[in-house]
């Protein structure tokens, strides 16, 4: 089983990955020093949590380190496919809907940390400076609206594809609500302040980011039904 699952996931990577790519979410550099100490100091608890969280899941199941790579391949992938958007920026898939669903949001901190740093120091996606302030948008905020979204639509008795549709849905889209926040905070308008630059920022990503989200819901249902029925061969 497990040489079917290594096999699904690389056969996913070889269908989606794009040829070229390019850097994602806040570039290094384009946070003051002060704002990357504190998305850093933000997002370490979240970040403690995910260890004790990711050692229950092993501890548990032998299987789940396996099922953690590939939900980490697959964010590493989808959130490599990337549109240009605002300046410093750039809008793209998240792919934490799918570990989130697995795992729950506290491991998706560690599995995302992972993977922003490999791609910081390997791709020179993001970066080193910028790293506290994507793990917290991307590997943190997202997940846990994602979630969120999903233990709600169980609890609605919603079917469960429908369930992880919303939740990867849901939680690409706060991802860069975060994202946007976090530039308004940085570049605030000169007449109106952090909001006005945040909906500026917002309304900006909104039009690459909606689309892309309905993208990640259905790729990210898709996955996951694979998943299962490499599970019952």
């Amino acid at each position: 089983m497990k040489k079917k699952v290594i096999l699904l996931s690389v056969a996913i990577i070889a269908l989606i990955a794009p040829s070229s790519v390019f850097g994602m979410h806040i570039s290094e550099g384009f946070l003051s020093p002060a704002w990357a100490i504190a998305w850093y100091a933000i997002s370490t608890p979240f970040v403690v949590y995910g260890l004790f969280t990711i050692k229950k899941s092993v501890a548990q199941d032998s299987r789940a380190k396996l099922y953690m790579g590939i939900a980490g391949g697959y964010v590493f992938v989808l959130s490599a496919i990337k549109l240009p958007s605002v300046a410093g920026s750039c809008s793209h898939l998240t792919g934490t809907g799918l570990g989130t669903v697995l795992f729950g949001s506290g491991a998706m901190a560690i599995i995302g940390l992972i993977v922003l740093l490999f791609q910081a120091l390997l791709l020179a996606h993001g970066g080193i400076s910028t790293l506290g302030a994507n793990v917290f948008s991307m590997a943190i905020a997202g997940p846990i609206v994602a979630y969120a979204v999903f233990y709600g639509c169980k609890k609605m008795k919603l079917p469960l594809p429908v369930a992880i549709f919303m939740a990867a849905f849901w939680g690409d889209l706060f991802t860069y609500v975060v994202t946007s926040g976090q530039l308004g905070l940085a570049y605030p308008d000169s007449s109106g302040g952090v909001y006005v630059s945040f909906l500026k920022f917002a309304s900006m990503f909104a039009i690459t980011q909606l689309p892309l989200a309905v993208l990640e819901g259905f790729i990210t249902v898709y996955t996951y039904k694979l998943i299962q029925k490499v599970e019952k061969v």
